[in-house]
C-alpha cells in the first residue's frame, strides 16, 4: 500500500515519540494512524486528501463530544486524556479560521443564496460547509449562522 503524507507525517512522529518517551503523545498518534489505516482500507486507491480531513475532523469531534461527557460525569482525568488527544489532532488539521475569515465566509453564502431567515439555516448550512471543511468546527459555525440569521 503506498503511503501517503499524513501517514508518512505521523510515522515519523511515532519514531519521534518513542525516542522522546512521551508515552500520551505516541498513544494519540498510534490512535490517529489507526484510524488513517482504517479510512484506507475503506477508500483504498480512491482516497483523496479530503477524506483526511474529514477522518481527522470526525476524530477531533469525537474528542469534543468525550470531552464533554467525562466533564459533566465528574471524570476529570479522562477528560483531560481526551483533551490532548484533541490537541494531538489539531496538529494535523489545516490551519483553523479566525472569526473574521468564518463571518466573510457566512456572509458570502448569505448573499449568493439570498438566504435571510433561520427557517432556511440548513441550505445555508449546506453552502457553507465544503467551504470550511477541517478549517472550522461545525458547532461553531452553527453558532455563528444561528446569530447571522437571527
Amino acid at each position: 500500500m503506498v503511503e501517503n503524507e499524513l501517514s508518512k507525517k505521523l510515522s515519523e512522529d511515532i519514531k519521534n515519540s518513542m525516542k522522546s518517551g512521551d508515552k500520551n503523545r505516541l498513544d494519540a498518534i498510534r490512535m490517529i494512524k489507526a484510524a488513517l489505516q482504517k479510512v484506507l482500507i475503506e477508500k483504498g486507491a480512491n482516497m483523496k486528501p479530503e477524506d483526511e480531513i474529514s477522518m481527522l475532523t470526525s476524530e477531533s469531534k469525537r474528542r469534543r463530544d468525550s470531552i464533554e461527557l467525562f466533564e459533566k460525569g465528574g471524570r476529570q482525568e479522562l477528560a483531560d486524556k481526551e483533551k490532548y488527544e484533541l490537541q494531538v489532532i489539531s496538529e494535523f488539521l489545516p490551519k483553523q479560521l479566525e472569526d473574521t475569515e468564518l463571518g466573510a465566509i457566512i456572509d458570502e453564502a448569505m448573499k449568493s443564496t439570498g438566504i435571510t431567515t433561520a427557517k432556511d439555516m440548513g441550505k445555508l448550512m449546506g453552502a457553507i460547509m465544503p467551504k470550511v471543511k477541517g478549517k472550522a468546527d461545525g458547532k461553531r459555525i452553527q453558532d455563528m449562522v444561528k446569530s447571522k440569521l437571527s
